[in-house]
Formats: C-alpha cells, structure tokens, sequence
C-alpha cells in the first residue's frame, strides 16, 4: 500500500517544480548555500504539495480514469490504494504542506495556498472548460515561480513570469495534443477526459506554433533587454536562445507525434535529444551568469 500511495503522488512529476528554483539561477545566488538551500526546501514543499494535489484529482476522476488504457492501471482506479486511505493521505500531506510553509512567510504561504485553491477549482471545474482548463495550469507554474522569488526574498523579473506563462501555456496545450492524439477517437476521447471534445487536433497544432513563437520571442527579447544585460554584465546570453528553439520544436514534435509516452513529461524524459539540449542549456546559462 506505501509503494501504491507514492506512485500516486507521481514523483515522476516533480520535475515540474523545478520552476520554483528558477529565481535562484537566474537572482546569481546559485553559489550562495543558504540560498540554494531556501530554494531546496521551496522545491521539496511544493512536490509534497504537488503529490497531494495529484491525489486530490484522482479522486475526483475515478470513473473517467478506470475508462483509459493507461490510467485504469493507476493505484487509485484499479483498487490498489483504497480511497479512504488516499482522502486522509491527501489531506495530512495538504496540511503539513501549508503548515511548513509558513517558515518561508507569509507572500510565500500565499502563493501555496494560491496554488491548492487554483488546483482544487481545476478539479472541480476548470478542468471542463476549453483554454481556461491550460491557462489554470500555466497559472500554477507562474505560481511556483512566483514562490521561489519569495522563499528568496528577490524580486521577480517581469520577463521570467512572461516567459514562464507562455511556456506552461505552450506545455498545457501540447498535452491536450498528446491526449487527443493519443486517444484515438473523439468518442473515446470525450471518455477519457470530457473537454478534449471542444479542442481538434488542427486548432491545437495551430496554437503550439503561435506559442511557440511567442515563447522564444518572449525569451529572445529577455536575453537582449537591456536590464538583463546590466543585471547579468554580458549580452552573452543571447547565445542561449538556440537551445530554447530547439528544446520547443522537439517538444511540438513530441507531442503531435509520439503517442506511446504515458504523458509529455514521460515523452521529454525519455527522449535524449530533448534532455541533452535541456542540459546543454543549462550548462550554458551558469557558464555565461556565474563564470564568464
């Protein structure tokens, strides 16, 4: 029953939330300890948070889950973790959560509360309405970015927000693509989860490459700011944006194509061009703000 209960707090995910630390790379306090450890413990709170809020959904899609090839299989559908075991782990894991965050203040507790209250209306129904149901979930990782800024106690670039929204906005959409793709049929779409019957696969195709090109505009355009070239000393990191166009083309490509991952994120972990242009990024960033 624990190992059920961990795979329902889909550690797998927790990726996601690597967002929170994207104040501390781009603040330049990567190198500070205590910096990096506020940041670690933002990150660890927010998957605890995260875990429970992915319990929370599944007990609301019991039934549409238990009518998917893959999701059928997961603890709470198929039995494995019974529900009154996972209502309680939900709700300990929520409140331990929000009580820890507290030790952070008050903006950052907010932001975490924001984000349970976001979740909960997405599970109750955002999650049924075209394009409010990606911009609920692109809101929450703005969100995460707003908590690290103030586990940190920086200031949040206007730009990173931007650049995050339009980011969660262009991986929201691309996993309405890789659900309907993957789906089928509209029928069995429409089962699987509801409002994928308002979206077609042309329209969201179209929209990824609107997004897509305003996300590496977006990011572009902050390489090249002059704020960012007086915060950072160079005008290097223009020299980034190559991997940022890559990484989103691989990820449209992923998503309208690959139908056997799980989810996008399972697509993008397991793809090695996707990681390694991920990592060359990376690598590059720190090298340009912390070395040259």
């Amino acid at each position: 029953m624990v190992a059920a209960l961990v795979s329902s707090l889909r550690p797998h995910q927790w990726i996601k939330n690597l967002f929170v630390a994207a104040p501390l790379l781009f603040s330049r306090h990567l190198l500070d300890p205590s910096y990096v450890l506020a940041s670690a413990g933002a990150v660890g709170l927010f998957s605890v948070l995260s875990g429970s809020v992915y319990l929370v959904n599944d007990l609301f899609d019991i039934e549409k889950d238990r009518a998917h090839p893959v999701k059928r299989l997961r603890p709470i559908p198929s039995g494995r973790l019974p529900v009154a075991v996972a209502q309680s782990a939900a709700a300990g894991l929520i409140v331990v959560s929000l009580g820890l965050s507290l030790f952070f203040g008050l903006k950052f507790f907010a932001c975490a509360a924001g984000y349970l209250i976001l979740n909960l209306a997405y599970s109750l129904a955002l999650k049924e309405i075209p394009f409010l149901d990606v911009l609920s979930i692109a809101c929450g990782f703005v969100l995460r970015v707003l908590a690290g800024s103030t586990a940190l106690e920086v200031f949040p670039s206007p730009w990173l927000l931007t650049c995050t929204f339009l980011l969660a906005c262009y991986l929201g959409f691309g996993k309405r693509t890789h659900e309907l793709a993957s789906a089928g049929d509209e029928k069995r779409a429409k089962a699987q989860r509801p409002v994928l019957a308002r979206y077609t696969l042309p329209h969201l195709i179209a929209i990824l490459w609107i997004l897509a090109i305003l996300t590496c505009t977006s990011y572009g355009a902050y390489t090249l700011s002059p704020r960012t070239r007086q915060f950072f000393g160079t005008h290097n990191l223009i020299y980034t944006t190559p991997f940022a166009l890559v990484g989103v083309l691989r990820f449209l490509r992923l998503v309208s194509r690959h139908t056997r991952a799980n989810s996008p994120t399972d697509a993008m972990l397991g793809d090695r061009l996707f990681m390694t242009n991920l990592a060359l990024w990376a690598t590059t960033v720190v090298v340009i703000i912390y070395v040259l």
